[in-house]
């Protein structure tokens, strides 16, 4: 995203793009119904460890560990194989996201950078900065065109810029333009997936949006797919309003269903299946 031009809110003029309203209407719908529900007032603390798991499970499927629920609920070693460590990743992002969330409006890089040591503690060599000129990115599952290490650079200090000043968007809009951003720049070597998602839950929860992290876009962009996820991610990537607008409308989907499955968890609670 560029971070140029006339308008001195660039993330509030994507919010007045056709439809981005509609989706943020939508979202805020939906949240609200999880909310309301009368299981929330009594044990919201189990709805949120639950969506921190399903969230979890649903971000490390994107990125190529597609393991049932049941499995990532009985292991507890993650250090096997590579689909074991990027399950291991994403567990350890969602129980690190909520400890970020005083530093994010101050010091979004430095939040970024947490992120990846958390999430690839295997490579210590490169783990928690970004790439450098010559370096490869191991992100096989997205292949779009990648930035130069120079490019990476400016751009991830414009969004820094951007988060700092704060700004009159949606939450849905910034926190679909902070996940767009990473997935589009892959800024590190490796894990550029799971710390795009982390990113946007801390967006979502520090915004007020879903201050108990009980609706997990993660959940919700597993269910919607692979191929649509990549699909609309080509959508921001092209920086057009109609690209961006699909892409803002797909993240908005994917929180619509993470409030969704929270909603039946708080269903199975309330008859006692849960």
């Amino acid at each position: 995203m560029s971070t140029t031009g006339a308008t001195a809110d660039p993330l509030a003029a994507l919010g007045a793009l056709p439809g981005v309203a509609d989706s943020v209407e939508s979202v805020r719908k939906a949240v609200d119904r999880v909310y309301g529900h009368r299981v929330m007032r009594r044990r919201s603390t189990e709805i949120t460890s639950e969506a921190a798991l399903r969230g979890a499970r649903g971000s490390a499927a994107l990125s190529g560990a597609d393991w049932a629920l049941e499995e990532v609920r009985r292991r507890t070693d993650f250090s096997g194989d590579d689909e074991a460590r990027v399950m291991g990743g994403a567990l350890r992002l969602t129980a690190e996201a909520g400890q970020l969330l005083s530093i994010w409006r101050q010091s979004p890089l430095r939040v970024l950078a947490r992120l990846h040591l958390v999430a690839a503690a295997d490579d210590a060599d490169r783990a928690g900065r970004p790439r450098l000129a010559g370096e490869p990115v191991d992100e096989p599952l997205v292949e779009l065109p990648l930035p130069s290490a120079e490019e990476v650079s400016a751009r991830l200090e414009g969004l820094s810029e951007l988060i700092v000043a704060g700004s009159a968007a949606p939450a849905l809009v910034t926190a679909a333009v902070v996940h767009g951003e990473l997935m589009a720049l892959r800024p590190f070597a490796s894990h550029n997936g799971l710390v795009a998602r982390a990113a946007e839950r801390i967006v979502l929860i520090g915004s007020g949006l879903d201050p108990k992290s009980v609706c997990p876009a993660e959940v919700g962009h597993a269910e919607l797919g692979r191929a649509a996820y990549l699909a609309a991610l080509d959508g921001y990537v092209s920086g057009t309003a109609e690209g961006m607008a699909a892409w803002i409308a797909h993240c908005g989907k994917a929180v619509e269903l993470g409030a969704r499955e929270s909603t039946a968890v708080c269903e199975a609670l309330q008859r006692g299946a849960a």
